[in-house]
């Protein structure tokens, strides 16, 4: 079952006038560009390094890294990182606003998003999904023990996995109650004593003159129609991305408490983060 925050009315946006178009246009196309040559750089980079590494992926990661840094320079997203640098092997969890979320936190760091598996069905961002390296799972418990074994098998080809503990994005202006089935699989005997998990905090400022929730993105929102009101803005915002220190799981008794934990360090970041200007 879907998960869907559904808040408060989004905010209401006049018709795109003339200048927003070809705006969209402008920063649409060399973006599609960008995407396509990315994907078919990574498919026949793939090509070569399934049989030299099988599931280690220690080239393709980069082409996403790179994609997704020119894809945000098109945009003229502003990105400010700081905080303490990503384990090496572990997991990230982070808030959730946007969509542009996946393009922020894979512009910084080779991470493999756990991902709801009727992502991997959507037109254009399934196929995205899929080819780099995005873990599909259920909401079912009845699967439980077999997505336990799929995070222990990513991370122990240095996968490092990264989810979104509120089950769904929000206005931007809050961080929501983490949700904590999927932590239970880091409670695994074979990983709980040697997997550490780090919090990001994601904050966006909207653009001068903007609703503070402009980059939000949440309930019945269809994702066109964001992603054209994005590029149809004259000058971006920013956001600001903090990687706390990482913890170890076995310093906590049980899912719920690890949980706790790591949504206290996001919505503090997150908090300060939106206090200072964008």
């Amino acid at each position: 079952m879907s998960y869907t925050w559904e808040g408060e009315e989004p905010p209401a946006h006049p018709p795109f006038t003339l200048s927003e178009r070809l705006r969209v246009a402008w920063r649409g196309t060399p973006i599609a560009l960008v995407l396509v040559t990315g994907l078919l750089l990574m498919m026949l980079l793939r090509l070569i390094e399934r049989p030299l590494h099988g599931m280690d992926r220690p080239w393709t990661p980069h082409i996403t890294r790179v994609v997704c840094r020119f894809v945000l320079r098109i945009m003229g997203l502003k990105v400010r990182a700081g905080g303490s640098p990503p384990a090496p092997r572990g997991a990230l969890v982070a808030n959730h606003s946007s969509w542009l979320d996946i393009f922020v936190l894979n512009s910084r760091w080779p991470v493999y998003f756990v991902s709801k598996a009727e992502v991997a069905g959507w037109p254009g961002i399934g196929l995205l999904a899929r080819a780099t390296g995005t873990v599909f799972i259920t909401r079912d418990r009845r699967d439980a023990a077999a997505q336990t074994a799929l995070f222990r098998e990513r991370l122990a080809h240095g996968h490092r996995l990264l989810f979104f503990p509120e089950g769904t994005s929000t206005d931007g202006l809050r961080v929501l109650t983490f949700r904590t089935p999927l932590f239970a699989a880091f409670f695994d005997e074979d990983l709980v004593h040697e997997v550490s998990v780090q919090a990001v905090s994601l904050a966006y400022h909207a653009p001068e003159g903007a609703d503070p929730r402009f980059y939000g993105w949440w309930g019945g929102m269809d994702f066109a129609p964001s992603l054209a009101r994005v590029l149809a803005q004259r000058r971006q915002g920013s956001v600001d991305l903090v990687c706390h220190a990482p913890v170890r799981v076995d310093d906590y008794a049980n899912r719920k408490s690890l949980a706790h934990a790591l949504e206290t360090q996001v919505r503090a970041g997150h908090e300060r983060a939106l206090s200072r200007k964008g």
